[in-house]
């Protein structure tokens, strides 16, 4: 298994993004557009970042400097028992208001009061694990 949030690993991640319509479908349907980091707390950038146009994943990889829309951090344990098990709306919240899961960049709270959003975040755990 590649590297969480390798070159490889994202590339992966984008494949497995555009083959769930719960996912990809869902934020097609908000023209939702995005550059979205994703790393661990402590580090000073992300390790990986995905571009998302109109729902659709249209490159991922590492990270190279991109301006993110999104950053989201988490202790490398915490994205291993999320991917293994994706958490639902209330492990999210608990997660973020207990610090487990950092937005570096982005608005977490309003991201949740919008259900068009919401649950396509959510479905994205579930979507790594098949990475």
């Amino acid at each position: 298994m590649a590297e969480l949030f390798s070159d490889e690993w994202m590339n992966g991640f984008m494949e497995q993004w555009n083959a769930e319509p719960e996912l990809a479908d869902a934020l097609a349907q908000i023209g939702f557009n995005s550059v979205i980091g994703y790393g661990f707390d402590g580090d000073d950038q992300p390790a990986g970042v995905i571009t998302v146009e109109n729902g659709k994943a249209v490159s991922a990889g590492a990270y190279n400097g991109e301006e993110l829309n999104w950053d989201i951090r988490c202790k490398p344990d915490q994205w291993s028992k999320w991917i293994a098990k994706p958490p639902g709306m209330m492990g999210l919240g608990t997660a973020f208001a207990t610090g487990k899961m950092k937005f570096k960049v982005g608005d977490y709270s309003s991201m949740l009061k919008d259900p068009r959003m919401a649950g396509p975040f959510i479905k994205t755990f579930s979507v790594m694990g098949r990475v």
